[in-house]
């Protein structure tokens, strides 16, 4: 069972692009059907870990919103963060799940029980499941949709909801 979701942020939870105002403060773009399954994930009592290439206040502001409280940000090395993390939680990499975009999420999503890339993940990167959404157009949502039903908490999921 999937107890664990590590997220990467550009390309995933956003859409990949970084925008700058003219006083060089960054925009990120993220979707609300996203925020919304994260936040449905951990009062399910599940975990969410952000582990991202590049550090930015806008993605520590959307873990704060979304209480997500295990956020490692300017980490080169995702898979040796993640095997750090899931010591300290007394978890394995068989209860986690991942979603990547790009080549340097290569090794965190060989590792993981579960891995994903969105629809416009790298051709060349080798995930158990393509997910028809783009990154930061509810990719995010979708995985963790799958990742309930393949659980088998569909019921206590729509409980959330309905």
């Amino acid at each position: 069972m999937i107890e664990l979701i590590f997220l990467d942020i550009d390309g995933c939870l956003t859409d990949g692009k970084i925008i700058y105002t003219q006083d060089s403060k960054e925009i990120k773009e993220f979707d609300v059907k996203d925020g919304a399954a994260i936040e449905a994930w951990l009062k399910l009592g599940k975990k969410i870990v952000i582990i991202t290439g590049r550090t930015s206040p806008c993605v520590s502001q959307r873990a704060s919103d979304l209480k997500i409280d295990l956020v490692y940000q300017g980490i080169k090395d995702k898979l040796s963060c993640a095997k750090n993390i899931l010591e300290s939680l007394n978890l394995n990499f068989s209860q986690s799940a991942a979603i990547g975009d790009y080549l340097n999420d290569s090794k965190l999503l060989e590792n993981v029980g579960l891995s994903f890339k969105p629809k416009d993940g790298h051709k060349k990167l080798k995930v158990d499941i393509k997910l028809s959404k783009k990154g930061g157009r509810g990719a995010v949502s979708s995985m963790i949709e799958y990742i309930v039903k393949k659980n088998g908490m569909q019921k206590e999921w729509d409980k959330l909801w309905l």
